[in-house]
């Protein structure tokens, strides 16, 4: 392992174009950290995923959180309306991601409080019409501490794998794993990539002269959008999902749940619905499915849409009385593969 540590530090120090100042003392630093995981109730399910410097299980959970008082079963997957809703609950649940989190033992977050009844349910009102909301800003969760931040300005690029697994013994495992970049920093040592993971901070430390959460320190660990997810009832894991797509994941993801939890669809079938993601303000709808076709409805209400490509990779399991029910997404390599 220690020829392994000086290889890296060689490679990334020797680097032609642009030289690193990673160092052996780096590795020894580095330390393994075992957290807890976030979970929001939704629909008598249990959502989990992974806490901070991950995003995505906060971001997943205040979407469903959000969107918890809305009939989004009766409405139904075509409904325009189903998508103004989970548009603008992504939009919102962004706006407090790019204020608020960060590697938690670098900054203090509201972590409770982003999650709490009470302050989702307040601002979940803000969905109660009929039309897009013409402006997002971040809430005020409560705090345990007194923080005044600024929004986060990070680059996060798609270049992420996930599979879901369980076992014959009911273990069950969601593992979103990235390099950041495609092929990372471009520096392969012992047969791997090394990471591009630097662009996942702010490149600004301040906004004005408003500190950033997730800006770049030292010994400081990225924010990411994973958002490998387990769903639990009745203390049991009945669905694993997760996928790779940048900051994108977060809908990705969301989207998945909704159509298993509340529109009832297989795995398989969640995972191939048209995605329509709302990240900042542009509705995300990916290009040459049924999704296209809500355009003129959601610009009607307010929104500006963007027709594109919109490459996932999700594989979800839901765990049945019957037996194991799989997905994989068609948009990237996977396969469904079980006994």
């Amino acid at each position: 392992q220690g020829q392994i540590a000086q290889d890296i530090v060689d490679k990334v120090t020797g680097a032609s174009w642009n030289p690193g100042v990673l160092s052996l003392a780096d590795f020894a630093n580095y330390q393994v950290k075992e957290r807890a995981a976030i979970c929001i109730e939704y629909r008598d399910h249990d959502v989990c995923g992974m806490g901070p410097p991950s995003s995505g299980a906060l971001t997943v959970g205040q979407i469903l959180g959000l969107l918890e008082p809305y009939d989004i079963a009766a409405m139904g997957p075509e409904s325009a309306q189903s998508w103004r809703l989970i548009g603008d609950a992504s939009r919102l649940a962004f706006a407090d991601r790019g204020r608020y989190m960060a590697d938690i033992d670098f900054v203090p977050m509201p972590l409770t409080g982003l999650l709490d009844k009470p302050y989702l349910a307040e601002r979940s009102k803000l969905l109660d019409r009929d039309t897009a909301l013409e402006a997002v800003e971040p809430g005020m969760p409560s705090f345990s501490h007194a923080m005044k931040l600024a929004d986060d300005e990070a680059i996060e690029l798609p270049s992420t794998s996930h599979f879901s697994i369980v076992d014959i013994y009911g273990n069950a495992v969601s593992m979103t794993t990235t390099i950041e970049n495609g092929f990372g920093s471009r520096l392969m040592v012992n047969g791997f990539m090394l990471n591009n993971e630097l662009t996942d901070f702010s490149f600004k430390t301040h906004s004005d002269g408003v500190p950033i959460a997730n800006a770049l320190a030292p010994g400081k660990r990225p924010r990411s959008s994973m958002a490998p997810t387990i769903v639990m009832k009745d203390d049991k894991p009945v669905i694993v999902t997760g996928s790779p797509g940048g900051s994108r994941i977060i809908g990705y993801v969301a989207q998945s749940l909704i159509g298993m939890i509340d529109w009832n669809m297989s795995p398989k079938d969640a995972i191939d619905m048209p995605h329509l993601v709302n990240r900042f303000g542009t509705f995300d709808l990916e290009a040459g499915t049924d999704a296209e076709n809500l355009a003129p409805a959601l610009e009607g209400m307010g929104f500006k849409t963007d027709i594109r490509d919109l490459n996932s990779g999700i594989h979800a399991i839901m765990i049945t009385e019957d037996g194991l029910i799989g997905g994989a997404d068609s948009r990237r390599e996977g396969i469904v593969v079980g006994e």
